[in-house]
């Protein structure tokens, strides 16, 4: 009977002290403890595995959060002038994004400029390749010229879009923004050297590159910063440091051009027209009316964005001008929709990211609908190492995938030695821009204007029809083509959900969700 007493009281004490020992484990450090496995998690001794719960999830800068939800694509077209029948109405779902408050302006443009003429000053092609083409202000029968030389650099200019750039010039300031973002970051929190020091090492001078930097390939003396973290693997020296992981959740996403359902659902910002899960009045353009003049007292009958109002009037007539823009305007104009997004409707159009098609509609997912998947791979310099390859500007080279899925181990060991083809996945596609097409893709470009480098512009310019306002109207041209009406900006995919979902919020509140309903007027007071 004692021995009995004995045992369980010995098991109840060594029991309690297991759970205080492990209690002050996961406490020790705001360390916290796996729920299926009861392990701690940042602790060296059982092998360091990082997760950290204590990540906010936040926009990019220059970027505002988009709520995602459903729409109708081609809903707010309520006419076809051209009979085109290229955006026909279908619901669709946009999972929530950030995306740019305004376009890509001419002094975020200069930034650019300046960053590779400072870092390359010997690459003449990559300072060239950069410059918009100023040429498209030239018209044989317009006096455009003074804009050719001043329309960029005159500070006058420095909040007027950026125009002159093509599709691809686009996507090449989408990835040094996301390079220049991340290199910021790391450089004012101390996990980098400062710039300073930066500018006396040519290590890194110039080549940060986020995908280098998180394959452990941008590190050592003159790029480690004081402030690294600790590395917490087992057998690694007292205080050894560590470069950043993804899993720190430090590093943002990379910027991009906006798909076309993200686009359209961004300009007409029906989250002002919601309440209680239903759309009470639909859009025809990003601000609420069937017209282009403003209703509000202050400023009655006031155009509220920048468009050509008839043949040969851009500006409305002195003492007293309408959208008061002869060409653009700069980016803050107007007052912003009710996402908080500024001219989405007039002064430039905008690339996105999809290939056009006429028969998109047709051919769509209802989630995240996108045409234009091209699918890459990093190459690898040293495969068992895990060494990327790298081109002269220090960012991973790509290579065509291989396969859709996953490749087995002995896929890959077949791939290396040259084995069967079939193993491989040889015959794989990984270009999927004509994907489902019903027509030969060798027509195109052919019978049509249309082919796999026509990518999708929207949202009508300073030298376009009303009509052209509409979020859904669309049109398509070369992505190595620029104009003097067309401009971009950029967005991020949100990671995880910053919304939640609204039925937790109401089980956890006991009460009913927030309304999303916003003012109604285009003050712009519901910018997120």
């Amino acid at each position: 009977m004692n021995i009995s007493n004995f045992s369980i009281s010995t098991l109840l004490l060594v029991a309690t002290s297991m759970a205080l020992i492990s209690s002050c484990s996961s406490k020790k450090g705001n360390k916290d403890v796996s729920s299926k496995t009861g392990v701690a998690y940042n602790d060296p001794y059982n092998g360091g595995l990082h997760i950290n719960r204590q990540v906010k999830e936040s926009p990019g800068p220059g970027l505002v959060a988009i709520e995602g939800g459903t729409f109708v694509m081609g809903g707010s077209l309520n006419e076809d002038l051209g009979y085109a029948h290229d955006n026909l109405k279908r619901r669709v779902t946009v999972a929530s994004f950030y995306m740019d408050e305004t376009e890509v302006s001419n002094a975020d443009w200069l930034e650019y400029l300046h960053w590779i003429a400072q870092n390359f000053p010997e690459d003449g092609e990559m300072y060239y390749n950069a410059l918009p083409d100023s040429l498209v202000w030239r018209n044989p029968l317009s006096y455009n010229e003074p804009y050719v030389n001043l329309y960029l650099r005159h500070p006058a200019f420095q909040d007027y879009p950026v125009v002159g750039v093509t599709w691809d010039q686009a996507n090449e300031y989408c990835t040094w923004r996301t390079d220049r973002v991340n290199e910021n970051i790391l450089r004012q929190s101390g996990v980098l050297v400062d710039y300073q020091a930066n500018s006396q090492n040519n290590n890194a001078g110039g080549k940060f590159n986020t995908d280098m930097y998180l394959n452990g390939q941008l590190k050592g003396d003159g790029i480690d910063g004081q402030n690294m973290p600790n590395d917490a693997r087992p057998g690694a020296p007292a205080g050894a440091k560590r470069t950043v992981r993804m899993e720190d959740g430090i590093l943002k996403q990379p910027y991009r051009l906006p798909t076309e359902a993200e686009w359209e659902y961004a300009a007409l910002g029906l989250i002002g027209n919601t309440e209680e899960g239903n759309i009470n009045t639909s859009k025809i353009y990003p601000w609420n009316g069937l017209g282009v003049r403003s209703a509000n007292r202050k400023d009655q009958g006031q155009m509220v964005a920048n468009f050509k109002i008839t043949s040969g009037n851009n500006m409305g007539v002195a003492g007293n001008l309408n959208d008061g823009g002869d060409i653009t305007v700069p980016v803050t104009s107007y007052a912003a929709n009710d996402f908080g997004l500024y001219n989405m409707g007039g002064n430039v159009n905008e690339w996105v990211g999809d290939v056009y098609r006429q028969l998109s509609f047709e051919d769509f997912e209802d989630f995240n609908p996108f045409r234009g998947n091209v699918f890459t791979n990093n190459k690898y310099e040293d495969a068992e190492n895990r060494i990327l390859a790298k081109d002269k500007y220090g960012r991973p080279v790509k290579v065509p995938a291989k396969a859709p899925r996953k490749q087995s181990w002995a896929e890959l060991q077949a791939a290396k030695n040259g084995g069967d083809s079939a193993a491989v996945g040889t015959g794989y596609n990984n270009d999927a821009r004509g994907f489902d097409d019903e027509i030969d893709p060798k027509l195109y470009g052919n019978t049509t204007l249309v082919n796999n480098n026509s990518r999708v512009y929207k949202g009508g310019s300073w030298n376009d029809r009303a009509y052209w306002l509409n979020p859904a109207t669309r049109r398509f041209m070369q992505q190595n083509q620029s104009n003097a009406m067309t401009g971009f900006r950029c967005a991020m995919t949100m990671v995880g959900n910053v919304f939640g979902p609204a039925s937790n919020q109401r089980i956890k509140s006991g009460k009913k969700a927030k309304s999303n309903k916003k003012s109604k007027s285009n003050a712009g007071d519901s910018r997120v």
